[in-house]
């Protein structure tokens, strides 16, 4: 996949989320908030390999699933605490993110909870995917 695929997936993930949100299906909505936040971490990785493809099934490392792990190997890491150095808010909502993992698929989780990971990713002043669109 290349990192346009990854950015469309990131969009398409989102809207996703939105629906399963309104839809009552919270669960779903929480892994899929964070899904789309994984998808655009890839394509900031994709978009350093300069080639814009994401790196090749031998690159184990990138194969993860973990958004602080993506989020250095994206190499944004010091970009990261700049800005969360100068945006609190920005910074509350990586702390609501970054505790997702692919497992959580497998849990339930209440509204307040998928409310919560979906307002952090797609604050359009402060979110997590807003910052990584500008990274990707």
């Amino acid at each position: 996949m290349d990192r346009f695929e990854f950015q469309r997936l990131a969009a398409e993930r989102l809207e996703d989320a939105v629906a399963l949100l309104n839809a009552g299906r919270f669960g779903c909505a929480y892994y899929i908030s964070g899904y789309a936040v994984e998808c655009a971490l890839k394509a900031c990785i994709a978009k350093k390999t300069k080639q814009d493809d994401f790196p090749p099934k031998d690159a184990s490392k990138c194969y993860v699933h973990d958004l602080a792990k993506l989020l250095d190997i994206a190499g944004l890491g010091l970009v990261f605490a700049d800005e969360a150095s100068k945006d609190p808010i920005f910074r509350a909502n990586w702390a609501v993110v970054k505790d997702w993992s692919e497992e959580s698929r497998y849990l339930s989780r209440q509204q307040k909870q998928a409310e919560e990971i979906l307002i952090a990713v797609n604050d359009h002043q402060h979110g997590v995917l807003r910052w990584l669109k500008g990274n990707w």
